[in-house]
């Protein structure tokens, strides 16, 4: 069957829109981490502030490869231009899909997504300036005697990159709540009777994404039960059971 050309046209406006949109994206990003390069060092040295202060005197960081004191700084460098174009990302991508969105599809994801960006903010918050000086100060304290706890820098990049996502991951969990409520996926009911679940899965995360030691686990599994409870307060809050009334207005039709 031939293609409308008012389709085939329809569909290459849209493309070079998303190219326009991703081109905006990558410029802005770029941008940052041009103007945020003579501050580099400056920047890793923020970032490693947590595992530094709690070093032994006269113990330091190490790097094991011969690029590495160059390429780790500007790495850090790159993670933070990408956080702070984070919003004009979201709202190139909200700018692409929104004429496609009926009013009320406006109405929620717009505020979800704003909502994002500031929990996942306060999840990288709460793991720098509440859990890494606990999980640091754990493990240098748990260092054998005689052994140097020289920390490579990349290795160090890695391992607080990976918290990062953890927790701002962790504290979008109201976001999905409020998400999957909204949609009629689960109901509010549904949601209350899975705490147990949640509760189980919440340690079972944590475990996996944490060092191996109970308080930087319980640091994480707690936020994510509790930001799981806010997620069904908020959804009560907006109106309750989206599931049970889409059944309900199903069965009418029927």
């Amino acid at each position: 069957m031939p293609v409308d050309e008012n389709t085939e046209l329809t569909l290459i406006d849209h493309l070079l829109e998303l190219r326009r949109r991703l081109m905006w994206i990558l410029g802005i990003m770029l941008l940052c981490f041009a103007l945020m390069v003579p501050f580099a060092q400056q920047i890793y040295t923020f970032v490693a502030e947590p595992l530094m202060a709690n070093l032994p005197a006269g113990q330091h960081m190490i790097a094991t490869e011969v690029i590495a004191p160059f390429f780790v700084p500007l790495k850090v460098t790159l993670m933070a231009a990408f956080l702070l174009t984070l919003p004009h990302t979201l709202y190139q991508i909200w700018a692409f899909v929104a004429p496609g969105l009926y009013r009320h599809e406006k109405r929620l994801v717009l505020p979800l997504l704003i909502a994002s960006i500031l929990l996942f903010a306060l999840g990288m918050a709460f793991a720098y300036y509440l859990v890494f000086p606990l999980i640091f100060r754990f493990l240098t304290g748990i260092t054998p005697v005689g052994v140097s706890m020289a920390t490579d820098i990349d290795k160090y990049l890695s391992f607080i990159l990976g918290m990062f996502v953890a927790f701002g991951v962790t504290f979008e969990v109201p976001v999905l709540v409020i998400l999957l409520n909204r949609i009629g996926l689960v109901s509010v009911i549904q949601l209350t009777k899975a705490r147990a679940y949640i509760v189980v899965g919440a340690f079972v995360v944590a475990a996996v994404v944490t060092p191996p030691d109970v308080l930087s686990q319980t640091m994480l599994a707690i936020p994510l039960i509790l930001l799981y409870e806010v997620g069904i307060l908020v959804c009560r809050c907006l109106g309750g059971d989206r599931k049970e009334t889409a059944l309900s207005v199903q069965s009418r039709r029927q």
